[in-house]
């Protein structure tokens, strides 16, 4: 297996419920991680959070190599994703569905080339299409002035 197949990180436990984060790549600084109140403080993102910021990060970095490679230049794109979490029938709290709302924003008029991007971006999220079979993944994409390009 080379790099591109396999990742690692290893998690030192700080106190309550906070974690130190290290990546396999030594130039990235560690991460806090801690649960919401009442059994931690917030101190830096929960597991439900990271998961959010993986698949809104992994749908906007796939959208963005689209864009680059149809030679599109992107003059702005925000991401949004908001999580929903529910019981399930053990009473155990999951997270359900996640919403992902990508503003993009491209230099001139190339609606084909952008129209395919749109068509290809998703299927190629490693993140969105680990977890879609059990998380519900709703994506829309809206261009700075909330006309949608794309819902699905």
């Amino acid at each position: 297996m080379t790099e591109k197949d396999t990742f690692s990180l290893t998690m030192d436990h700080k106190q309550g419920f906070e974690f130190d984060v290290h990546f396999d790549w030594d130039h990235v600084p560690t991460l806090l991680m801690d649960e919401p109140e009442p059994i931690g403080h917030k101190k830096g993102p929960n597991a439900a959070r990271i998961l959010g910021a993986a698949v809104g990060n992994c749908l906007s970095a796939s959208l963005l190599f689209c864009l680059d490679k149809a030679k599109m230049e992107l003059k702005g794109m925000k991401t949004e994703v908001l999580g929903f979490k529910k019981r399930n029938d053990k009473g155990r709290l999951r997270v359900v569905r996640l919403d992902v709302h990508i503003e993009l924003e491209v230099e001139g008029e190339k609606p084909q080339r952008v129209g395919r991007c749109l068509d290809l971006f998703e299927d190629y999220c490693v993140v969105t299409g680990s977890i879609r079979k059990a998380i519900e993944v709703n994506v829309r994409v809206t261009d700075p002035h909330g006309t949608v390009l794309m819902e699905q």
